[in-house]
C-alpha cells in the first residue's frame, strides 16, 4: 500500500444506482445481496439449535462439551487481526466471500453424511465449529470492503437497517422453524438447511458485482504483521473508531456478565417462570430488535446519528436493571422480563445500525478488512471473558447483583462516546461532499 494509513485514498468511481436517488429496494444489486444474507441468517438460526442438539442427542455430550462447542465457534475471531490483514491484501473480496460460503456449506454437509454412515463424532463437531467460525471471520472482514462499495455512503444507515431487520426477523421465526425441522427430520438432517442457505448466499453474492479498489499484487509489499499493526493503529488513533471500539467492548463485556444462559437461569429459578413464558418474553425481545432496526434511520435523521449511537449504548444494557428488580405476581414478573428484553433489543439495534454505518464512513478503502479484523479481535475477544467473570460473580454475589452490575457497567460505556466527536455528528456526508 502506498503512503501511510492517514492518507485519504482515491475512491473508485461508483456506478449510478437507484439508491442514490431513492430507496435501496430499487437497487437490484443490494436487493440481491440482501436476499442472500437474509436466507443465510435463517440458516444460522437452524444450526445454532441443531448443532447443540446433535451433540446432546446423538453423541450424549456433557454440559462442558456443549459449552466448548459454542466457544469454538467464537475462537477464530481472536485471529481476526491477522485474517483481516490477509484479506485486505487479496484482490476481489467478493470471491473470498463466495469461497467462505462454499466452505461453510461443504463443512456442514459433512455432518449429515457422517451421521448417515454412523461415523459422526464430537471431534468432527468441534472441527466443524472451528472451520465454519474461521470462514465466518474471512467473510465478515471481506464484507466490510464489499459493503462500502455496494451502496453510497449516504445510504449506509438505510442498508444496515434493512440487513439488521432481516436478522431480527430470523431471531423471531428462525428458532421455531429450526425446532420444527429438528423434530421432523432430526438435528443432523436439519443442518442441511443451513448448508443450502450458504449455497444460496454464494450464488447471490457471486452475482452481485461491485467496483472494488485495486490491490497491490507484488510480493514486495508490507508483511502480514505490519499490515495487521497498521489496522490496529488506525483503530487506536482514529477518534470515531477508538471511541466506538471502547464503547462496544465495554458494553459487550458487561452484557456478557449475564449472558443468555444466566438470564434463563434467573427467569427460571428466581422469577419462577415456565419455559413457555420465558420463550414468550424472549420472543418479545426479538420483536424489539426488529422495530429498532427499522426505526434507526428515522431516529438518526431526527436527533442525529451520533446521539442515536449514545442512546443505543445506554438503552441496550440498562434494562437488565429492570429484570433484576422484577417482583410481584406472575404477570408482573413476565411483563417486566418481556419489556426489558424488548427495550434492550431495540437499543442494541439503534447502536449497531448507526455505529456500523458511521465507522464504515471513516475507514479508508485500503484498510477496511484489517480494521474490521482488529476491531472484532478486541470486541469479540472480550465476550468469553465477560461470560466467565459473570459466572463467578453470580456464584459469589447472586444473580440479581450480577444483572445490576451488567446494567450499570454497560450503560457507562456511553462515557467513551461522550468524550469523543461522535455525539456532535448529525449525518453521514455524501461521497461527493468529501475531500
Amino acid at each position: 500500500m502506498k503512503g501511510r494509513w492517514t492518507t485519504r485514498p482515491t475512491r473508485t468511481p461508483r456506478p449510478a444506482s437507484a439508491s442514490a436517488s431513492g430507496s435501496l429496494w430499487r437497487d437490484r444489486r443490494f436487493v440481491r445481496f440482501w436476499c442472500g444474507q437474509s436466507v443465510s441468517q435463517f440458516g444460522d438460526r437452524i444450526s445454532e439449535l441443531a448443532l447443540p442438539l446433535m451433540a446432546v442427542g446423538a453423541l450424549h455430550a456433557s454440559a462442558n462439551q456443549v459449552a466448548l462447542l459454542t466457544a469454538l465457534v467464537w475462537t477464530p475471531n481472536l485471529l481476526g487481526l491477522f485474517l483481516g490483514a490477509w484479506v485486505d491484501h487479496r484482490p476481489a473480496k467478493r470471491r473470498l466471500m463466495l469461497l467462505a460460503d462454499v466452505i461453510r456449506a461443504a463443512v456442514l454437509l459433512s455432518l449429515p453424511i457422517a451421521y448417515a454412515l454412523d461415523t459422526v463424532t464430537l471431534s468432527q463437531l468441534y472441527t466443524v465449529a472451528v472451520l465454519t467460525g474461521t470462514a465466518a471471520v474471512v467473510f465478515n472482514t471481506a464484507y466490510s470492503s464489499f459493503f462500502a462499495h455496494l451502496v453510497p455512503p449516504e445510504s449506509y444507515v438505510e442498508a444496515n437497517s434493512k440487513l439488521s431487520a432481516s436478522r431480527s426477523v430470523s431471531f423471531i421465526a428462525g428458532p421455531a422453524i429450526g425446532g420444527g425441522l429438528v423434530q421432523a427430520l432430526t438435528a443432523p438432517v436439519a443442518v442441511i438447511a443451513d448448508a443450502l442457505s450458504f449455497v444460496a448466499s454464494a450464488i447471490l453474492v457471486g452475482r452481485t458485482r461491485v467496483d472494488e479498489p485495486p490491490v497491490p499484487t507484488t510480493s514486495t509489499g508490507p508483511s502480514l504483521l505490519r499490515r495487521a499493526r497498521e489496522g490496529l493503529t488506525f483503530v487506536i488513533h482514529e477518534p470515531v473508531m477508538r471511541a466506538g471500539l471502547l464503547c462496544a467492548t465495554t458494553v459487550n463485556f458487561f452484557t456478557f456478565l449475564s449472558g443468555t444462559g444466566l438470564l434463563v437461569l434467573f427467569a427460571d429459578r428466581v422469577l419462577q417462570l415456565s419455559p413457555g413464558a420465558i420463550g414468550l418474553a424472549f420472543g418479545a425481545g426479538a420483536t424489539g430488535g426488529l422495530l429498532g432496526a427499522v426505526a434507526s434511520p428515522a431516529i438518526a435523521r431526527r436527533i442525529g446519528i451520533g446521539r442515536s449511537i449514545v442512546a443505543g449504548a445506554v438503552l441496550f444494557p440498562a434494562p437488565f436493571a429492570l429484570i433484576a428488580a422484577a417482583t410481584g405476581p406472575t404477570w408482573a414478573r413476565l411483563g417486566t422480563l418481556g419489556a426489558a428484553e424488548f427495550l434492550s433489543a431495540f437499543g442494541v439495534m439503534l447502536l449497531d445500525v448507526n455505529l456500523n454505518s458511521l465507522q464504515t464512513s471513516v475507514v479508508p478503502d485500503g484498510l477496511r478488512s484489517r480494521v474490521a479484523g482488529a476491531y472484532s479481535t478486541v470486541n469479540y475477544g472480550v465476550r468469553p471473558l465477560g461470560a466467565l467473570i459473570g459466572g463467578e460473580l453470580a456464584t459469589l454475589a447472586g444473580l440479581r447483583v450480577t444483572l445490576t452490575v451488567a446494567a450499570v457497567g454497560g450503560a457507562m460505556s456511553a462515557l467513551w462516546l461522550v468524550a469523543s466527536p461522535i455525539p456532535g455528528i448529525r449525518a453521514l456526508k455524501p461521497e461527493s461532499d468529501r475531500p
